[in-house]
């Protein structure tokens, strides 16, 4: 076998072994990427636990109605900061508001954008039994003059029990700083021990009347 035979060869399986070690770099950046991900998810899961887990200890034992919803929106926006929250519960055929402003709260030109819910939007929102966006509602009907509207994020979280609505939660943010999918999830997750103190704190009240 003359040099330029010998030659050849070796650029052949150059070419194969660098062939060959661009395949396991790709395998070993997809096995990493996948790990990040995967430990980003379960570092994610272990933050809501935790939340949860406070979230409960501060509102167990509560039997006022007022004093839980006050307690559940300062524990929500200790963890997500500058959000408003509005709780709309049934109450019969109506519905009884309870607003927590942020520290920074966002004007609507003289109005808060509860004023502009007549009871069929309240009633659609409840109904839906899903989380709504302001393009869902202004299907459902909602109007008004919302001026500034572009300038925040709003979504309604509903509050139901075994299958009865109990209302809906409003969060408000600045469009600047909407809340992301693993917030809305994050704060998703007491949703379920929210409704069930509402329903306490009424039993109680009722009780005692």
């Amino acid at each position: 076998m003359d040099n330029e035979q010998r030659h050849k060869r070796l650029r052949l399986l150059i070419k194969k072994l660098n062939k060959e070690r661009r395949k396991q770099s790709k395998k070993i950046d997809i096995l990493c990427n996948d790990f990040i991900s995967a430990q980003k998810d379960f570092i994610m899961k272990l933050k809501t636990i935790s939340f949860m887990a406070g979230f409960y200890e501060s509102i167990i034992g509560i039997s006022d109605l007022s004093d839980l919803l006050s307690n559940a929106a300062r524990l929500i926006k200790a963890e997500h900061p500058d959000v408003s929250i509005t709780f709309f519960l049934r109450q019969g055929d109506n519905f009884e508001i309870h607003m927590f402003e942020c520290e920074h709260p966002i004007a609507f030109a003289k109005q808060h954008l509860e004023n502009c819910f007549s009871h069929e939007l309240m009633d659609s929102i409840c109904k839906s039994n899903k989380i709504c966006t302001l393009d869902d509602m202004f299907a459902m009907g909602l109007q008004g003059n919302l001026v500034g509207l572009n300038k925040v994020s709003v979504l309604t979280i509903p509050l139901s029990e075994f299958g009865s609505s109990l209302g809906f939660m409003m969060i408000c943010r600045s469009s600047e700083n909407k809340l992301t999918v693993e917030q809305v999830d994050n704060i998703s997750s007491v949703i379920c021990g929210i409704c069930r103190a509402i329903v306490s704190c009424r039993t109680v009240s009722h009780n005692s009347n």
